[in-house]
């Protein structure tokens, strides 16, 4: 990708959106994205944000629809970033990339009884989750919930019960807690920039301490089996 020319290296101008904000907007249409992922796809050439001064990332409107178009083709027609992002490269030429219909269907939400069916799981387990606050009670559930608690049922059939597990619970919590604590800085001011570089370094710092708590059990499972 071509280095950026000066013009981009000013403050960006008024109007642009910071990565926090962007991330707001895309976020009810893809659930999964992410501050990396937009940095990954835009290393891929799929966006070239401004940069502010202090280097802060500002994205146009035609940015965010570039980034739409992106994620849509990658997620309902698997098509590759290079093709995406040769297609996007036309439409600034003046042919447009119409997506086509979404082949995905909406975001499915379950009553109790389809997540029993759907995780496999007896109603006792899932009360037992409920209680322990591994899962929040609901009037109907994500397919995050299934997928936990399909797991909730894999590790009961081992002798591993919700109540066994309510330290990771707690653990989850005081990781944010200590995200929360090194960027509390960022998350007093009210500025997009400081409010979008604490989204952009969030899930960065969830990431390295998930990369560390895998490392310490990988350690701690070989002292066991050796």
């Amino acid at each position: 990708m071509a280095a950026s020319s000066p013009a981009r290296e000013r403050a960006a101008p008024a109007g642009l959106l910071s990565i926090g904000q962007v991330l707001s907007r895309l976020t009810p249409d893809f659930p999964e994205i992410t501050a990396s992922k937009l940095r990954f796809l835009e290393g891929r050439g799929i966006v070239t944000p401004s940069r502010t001064d202090s280097g802060y990332r500002k994205f146009s409107a035609a940015d965010v629809e570039r980034l739409r178009t992106a994620l849509t083709l990658q997620r309902d027609h698997y098509m590759p970033l290079d093709v995406i992002r040769e297609q996007l490269d036309e439409a600034v030429e003046g042919q447009p990339v119409s997506p086509p219909p979404s082949i995905t269907p909406p975001a499915r939400r379950y009553r109790r009884e389809e997540l029993l069916q759907a995780a496999g799981a007896a109603p006792q387990l899932l009360n037992d989750a409920v209680s322990t606050g591994l899962i929040a009670a609901a009037d109907s559930y994500n397919d995050q919930t299934v997928s936990l608690l399909r797991s909730l049922v894999a590790l009961d059939r081992h002798g591993i019960e919700p109540r066994h597990l309510r330290s990771l619970r707690q653990g989850a919590e005081r990781e944010v807690a200590l995200i929360e604590s090194a960027l509390q800085t960022m998350l007093r001011r009210t500025d997009a920039a400081s409010r979008g570089r604490a989204a952009e370094l969030a899930p960065e710092l969830a990431a390295r301490i998930d990369e560390v708590r895998s490392i310490l059990v990988s350690v701690a499972l070989s002292r066991m089996l050796s």
